[in-house]
């Protein structure tokens, strides 16, 4: 099955995570099929949090793919962010 997940980056105490898109059976920082995005969970201040490709990110759960309960809660929050944005 393919799913939709966070691989981790960044150094010791300083994580930094990829949201990618990969074949369950893969390790969660192993081979990927496609990077759609970002969160930095450390952010402060101005800094960019999470940054998502939504088109790619629907693409992928109309073929199927699952996303991890963390990841679709950060597409969630991220999705009312920009909603609030483009009305602002």
């Amino acid at each position: 099955m393919v799913v939709i997940r966070l691989a981790r980056g960044g150094a010791k105490k300083r994580p930094f995570y990829q949201v990618v898109v990969a074949d369950q059976r893969r390790s969660r920082d192993g081979r990927y099929i496609e990077n759609i995005g970002f969160f930095n969970p450390l952010a402060k201040g101005s800094e960019e949090a999470v940054r998502l490709n939504l088109e790619a990110y629907q693409a992928w759960i109309e073929k199927g793919a699952q996303p991890s309960d963390r990841v679709a809660s950060l597409v969630k929050t991220y999705k009312s962010k920009a909603a609030e944005e483009a009305s602002a």
